[in-house]
């Protein structure tokens, strides 16, 4: 049967204890995994263009939302069984040696139950008020990734790069998860598969129907197998960015080899987002 999972975005909008209510909400209906979103500064005026919006505007982020590693770890306490994952972590804002510590420690305070999901960003302004160069954003994941693999994988951690270099030291403790907790990399184009591919445990498209994952499921079986690898190495999840109403929906992306089916549930307080969890959770065939 296919998973599914809830994306929340919370904000300042969200008390923090209907924060733990709706992780407890999402865990007690059989939900497999809750996901949080990063954008650290957000801006009234922008050239960027946000690629799952036909108007390529983000919209409601007014209230922000939490630094995901901070809601992930406050929900690792609150939560005893579900996965939490970032949907997404903006790898190439971030410090590599910082992310690896904190990735690792979330996976060792939840027993092992983290999900990285990640991308490379699209907001070059945030970029910029970072100071971080937006053009080589994808080179420096993969050196991120050059660096934090060495964290998590070698009693001793070392890396050199171009853009970073790691001299032999120490950071523990290690993921739960061996050789560490499964990296989901987002975005469609062939870099972001080529990056499943060579790097990732799992793909994580977004805003697609099952008929238009099917081309880019075809191109990730070659770039798999330029790697000696196979669909059967990575876990293919996908965030529809549509209404969870419709239960065939579910079953077509079963039939393409989807594992995870993602879902944004909101709504105006505690008892209307359990109401819509409940919808969710009967729609998709996992209400008890």
């Amino acid at each position: 049967m296919i998973e599914v999972g809830i994306f929340c975005g919370f904000s300042a909008a969200t008390p923090p204890e209907d924060v733990i209510a709706m992780a407890q909400a999402v865990e007690e209906r059989g939900f497999h995994c809750l996901w949080v979103p990063e954008h650290v500064l957000f801006f009234e005026e922008y050239a960027s263009r946000y690629p799952y919006s036909e108007d390529g505007r983000i919209h409601g982020f007014r209230n922000g939302m939490l630094d995901p590693f901070v809601a992930l770890t406050f929900l690792a306490a609150n939560t005893r069984t579900i996965r939490l994952g970032t949907s997404i972590c903006l790898v190439p804002q971030r410090e590599p040696i910082y992310t690896a510590k904190q990735v690792s420690d979330i996976d060792f305070l939840s027993g092992g139950r983290l999900n990285f999901g990640v991308g490379i960003g699209w907001l070059k302004e945030e970029f910029d008020a970072l100071g971080i160069d937006f053009k080589t954003r994808a080179k420096r994941t993969r050196e991120c990734f050059g660096v934090m693999k060495a964290l998590w994988t070698e009693d001793e951690s070392s890396y050199r790069g171009e853009m970073f270099d790691l001299p032999p030291c120490l950071q523990f403790p290690k993921p739960v998860q061996k050789p560490h907790p499964p990296i989901f990399f987002g975005g469609e184009s062939d870099p972001a598969l080529r990056r499943v591919a060579d790097i990732g445990q799992g793909w994580m498209g977004a805003g697609m129907k099952p008929e238009e994952m099917l081309p880019r499921l075809a191109r990730l079986d070659e770039l798999l197998a330029e790697n000696g690898r196979t669909r059967a190495d990575v876990k293919i999840y996908v965030m529809p960015n549509v209404p969870g109403r419709d239960p065939d929906l579910f079953k077509r992306y079963e039939e393409i080899g989807v594992e995870q089916v993602i879902h944004a549930v909101g709504g105006r307080g505690l008892d209307e987002f359990k109401t819509r969890l409940d919808a969710m959770a009967k729609t998709a065939g996992i209400a008890a």
